[in-house]
């Protein structure tokens, strides 16, 4: 192995990036924060390897796979270079603000609040998905609280993919074992090839770390003593499964996790006896509804405002989430609603109107967030843009809406998005076509063959109630919330 670099204070490395202080250090690489001379103000990331050809092979392993990679929770790779002299390569990356969650558990006594141990464990779970659905899927391999960086707002950034691989199928164990003990899964130590589930084991690790205040890692005699006795406790039965010896008990994909944190969104009568339709509903934590326009100006936002309001007067605790950073309409309604000046809008993304919440402009990492908050009820306003980030919201909503015109020359449109995603399951779709013909909404679900679509009546202010929509919006999430109004005669209807 070849001595390290000095590298120090006012070092510039690539002609371009000047030393300011070294963040950390590892048995393989270095890593310092750099000023950009060509962006002045700029900060990176740089991380130094100098090693035998063995380690610079992994090194640049890394840096082509992080290159292929975008997801809000990993870190940009924006250069790589090699400095053949000293046999050192480097890699530039986006500089995360914040500290380790290892440190942040020793500043805080071992104490993460217990409303934000769901929430991480949805963040940690929506990146790992995004790897493991990567083709060839992405195995990490080494998820620990040193590799996890917390954010001054509470977000979680994944680092550090010096020993991620991708799977290969043909092969029955894993070439080098590597992992952290205690979080590292068994197979990673000789029983086999590391595939998905070993990082969800690693995700149990993790999770019952942050359970008992750092104390456990792994399930022993004893641990449930350690458990914080105020955690939700479905939280219990999944870190068990989660930490399984063999992998095929485990949970098999991080999607299956999402669905079974999901899951204490499930409701149940709060008595035994009454119907789903008639019963109060206990609800437990948040469903997602989800809807996409399949064109501009099809009524997604619309649409997507109606559908709040019909849930907040059945339900309350919702909120409406604007999930494409460019758009306007939010901002617009937010100066309304606060009276101030056009293109002035307060700095706080989130506004209220007649009990919905609205939250303006917002990024994936947010909804994460609002996932293990108190909502009942999410609904994603993805407008009719259709790129991979919103398009994997849409898939694994509760409750996916697709919003398309309703004129007759228009419908096809609805067909086409349908037949562009055909390889995703589709049953649980639901079709809005707005101020359509029954004609057309009985041609459009004979075309799917798909009985729930459904025609929108004309609603000139989605914010306010309107009986033949409520009356749409009932057998669209019929089961799925109580009718709890009163039975009410036509000539009792408020005048407008």
């Amino acid at each position: 192995m070849k001595q390290p670099t000095q590298l120090e204070f006012g070092s510039i490395v690539g002609e371009r990036y000047r030393i300011v202080r070294t963040l950390g250090s590892g048995g393989m690489s270095r890593v310092f924060m750099a000023e950009d001379l060509k962006l002045p103000g700029k900060q990176w990331a740089v991380k130094e390897s100098v090693a035998g050809p063995q380690v610079m092979k992994l090194v640049r392993t890394e840096a082509e796979m992080l290159i292929s990679l975008s997801h809000p929770r990993l870190p940009r790779i924006v250069d790589f270079f090699e400095h053949p002299p000293s046999g050192a390569v480097y890699l530039v990356m986006d500089y995360i603000e914040g500290i380790t969650l290892e440190a942040y558990m020793k500043g805080y006594q071992g104490y993460i609040p217990q409303e934000q141990i769901v929430p991480f464990a949805l963040q940690v779970l929506d990146v790992l998905d995004y790897l493991h659905t990567r083709q060839p899927p992405v195995i990490y391999r080494d998820l620990k609280p040193t590799n996890i960086m917390l954010t001054p707002e509470m977000e979680f950034i994944l680092i550090d993919f010096g020993i991620a691989r991708s799977y290969k199928a043909e092969l029955d164990q894993d070439t080098v074992k590597l992992g952290t003990v205690g979080f590292a899964a068994p197979e990673q130590y000789g029983a086999g090839q590391t595939d998905a589930r070993s990082d969800l084991y690693s995700l149990g690790a993790l999770l019952l770390y942050l359970c008992t205040g750092g104390k456990y890692s792994e399930w022993t005699a004893g641990v449930e003593g350690y458990i914080r006795g105020e955690l939700p406790r479905h939280l219990i039965p999944v870190i068990r499964k989660l930490l399984r010896q063999h992998p095929e008990e485990r949970f098999q994909s991080a999607g299956e996790v999402i669905g079974e944190l999901r899951r204490s969104a499930d409701f149940q009568p709060t008595q035994q006896g009454i119907s789903v339709n008639d019963a109060s509903m206990d609800y437990a934590g948040t469903r997602v509804v989800a809807v996409l326009g399949v064109s501009a100006g099809s009524g997604a936002t619309h649409t997507a405002i109606a559908v709040s309001h019909y849930l907040a007067r059945r339900s309350r605790s919702v909120a409406l989430v604007e999930l494409h950073s460019t758009a306007k309409a939010f901002a617009r309604l937010q100066e309304v609603v606060e009276g101030t000046s056009v293109g002035q809008s307060s700095s706080s993304r989130r506004f209220e109107v007649d009990g919905v919440h609205y939250w303006r402009q917002t990024s994936r990492a947010d909804v994460i967030s609002l996932l293990g908050g108190s909502y009942r009820f999410i609904v994603l306003d993805l407008g009719s843009g259709q790129d991979n980030e919103r398009l994997e919201e849409f898939l694994r909503a509760d409750y996916p809406l697709v919003v398309g015109s309703g004129a007759e020359w228009r419908v096809q449109d609805i067909a086409g998005l349908a037949r562009s995603l055909q390889r995703h399951p589709q049953h649980k779709w639901n079709y809005c076509l707005p101020l359509a013909t029954s004609e057309a909404v009985r041609r459009l679900r004979k075309e799917l063959d798909h009985d729930k679509v459904f025609a929108l009546p004309f609603h000139s202010d989605p914010f306010e109630r309107d009986d033949e929509m409520d009356q749409v919006l009932d057998e669209l999430f019929r089961g799925v919330i109580p009718d709890t109004r009163r039975r009410r005669f036509a000539f009792l209807k408020r005048q407008r």
